[in-house]
């Protein structure tokens, strides 16, 4: 009996053994299935980007210090406070990425159009709305769109709500996976590095890209009218096209977001640039872009900024009557116009509030929308 005791207690610890390791292994093996899962998924898919899970580490090393060598520009002390501040930093090129989305053009497609939209970190709803809208990322008559948001970090004045701000944005990288965010503050005056930024992001994780619009988050865009005006286009020649500012001057009063001092630009003329609200651009450009800015010292006007880049590079803008950064206003109408039949052939038109955006995509889409012959009027000539 002793021998019979024994061994059902061997056969009962074998048996809890055996159990015991089925149990790890199945486990193991559903901890690391997501992970194959993603991974046959980046191989495989060339519809859908895989979402970054984890915030990238600051990189290490000497931060950027001020230049105090500024401290000797003529009348240096009676400059605003932010206009010092650009000054102090303004060779302060290169900054870490907070966020990542190294999968976005990851495929055996190139990616055909991509919408790099500028955005700050509070603007959650606009963000929303546009996932949900003109910036679906989805095959458009076998061609590919992708869609990123380029942020910084939270200014001062929100720093009360800085984590919960960066929690907010970590949980949308992490979703949809089209965040990108450097360690810069998200203010007018760095809107420039988020062009520098994104132009050395696409040599590095998607060269491959045909076309780019560059936009900020309050515009609407008619993307399929985007997409058959650059069908047209060729990835490999010169395109940059919006609307036109030629003959735009600085502006001299210390009180506008918009003043830039003589020290800054002597000059009494910009260069021909198109409005920052939205503009399209070739591959081509893009390229050639990267490598005047890299020339090109940095400065507080972004759009201005590019043109003076293009100028670099010995390229000229081109403006298109369907881009339209003051909106569309009929004339002698005090507000610009909210019908849906002057905007079914425009391609970008600026200045949307989150609600307008959905009600304007809603209505375009609508089958039961009835257009007569309706004319758009001619854009403002800047």
């Amino acid at each position: 009996m002793a021998f019979l005791y024994r061994r059902s207690m061997n056969l009962k610890t074998v048996t809890f053994l055996l159990v015991s390791m089925s149990f790890l292994a199945l486990c193991l093996f559903l901890l690391q299935e997501p992970r194959s899962q993603q991974e046959e998924k980046g191989k495989n898919s060339t519809d859908v980007p895989m979402a970054n899970t984890q915030p990238l580490a600051l990189k290490s090393g000497t931060p950027c210090v001020a230049n105090a060598s500024v401290n000797s520009v003529a009348n240096f002390e009676q400059l605003p406070a932010r206009i010092q501040d650009f000054l102090l930093y303004r060779h302060c090129r290169q900054f870490p990425l907070l966020w990542d989305a190294p999968s976005k053009c990851v495929g055996r497609h190139a990616v055909f159009l991509l919408l790099a939209v500028k955005s700050s970190p509070e603007n959650y709803e606009r963000r929303e709305l546009i996932r949900r809208t003109w910036g679906q990322e989805r095959s458009y008559r076998g061609q590919q769109v992708r869609r990123l948001f380029l942020l910084g970090t939270p200014e001062p004045q929100v720093a009360a709500r800085a984590p919960q701000l960066a929690e907010l944005v970590g949980l949308e990288a992490r979703e949809h996976g089209d965040v990108l965010q450097w360690a810069f503050v998200d203010t007018f005056l760095n809107l420039t590095l988020k062009h520098v930024h994104l132009l050395d992001w696409l040599a590095a994780r998607c060269p491959r890209v045909r076309f780019l619009l560059s936009c900020d988050d309050d515009v609407f865009v008619h993307t399929t009218n985007v997409l058959s005006f650059l069908e047209a286009q060729s990835p490999d020649g010169h395109l940059f096209t919006g609307q036109l500012m030629r003959g735009s001057v600085p502006i001299r009063d210390s009180w506008s977001k918009y003043f830039v001092p003589p020290q800054l630009f002597p000059g009494e003329v910009y260069p021909a640039y198109c409005s920052g609200g939205g503009f399209l651009l070739s591959s081509h450009t893009v390229q050639v872009l990267r490598t005047a800015a890299n020339h090109t010292p940095l400065f507080p006007i972004d759009d201005a900024y590019v043109g003076m880049c293009l100028e670099q590079a010995h390229l000229e803008p081109s403006s298109h009557e369907g881009i339209r950064v003051y909106g569309v206003q009929l004339p002698g109408a005090q507000k610009p116009s909210f019908d849906p039949c002057l905007y079914r052939e425009l391609l970008v038109v600026h200045r949307f509030a989150p609600y307008e955006m959905l009600l304007m995509w809603k209505a375009l889409h609508s089958p039961t929308l009835s257009c007569k012959t309706a004319s758009v009027p001619k854009p403002l000539l800047v």
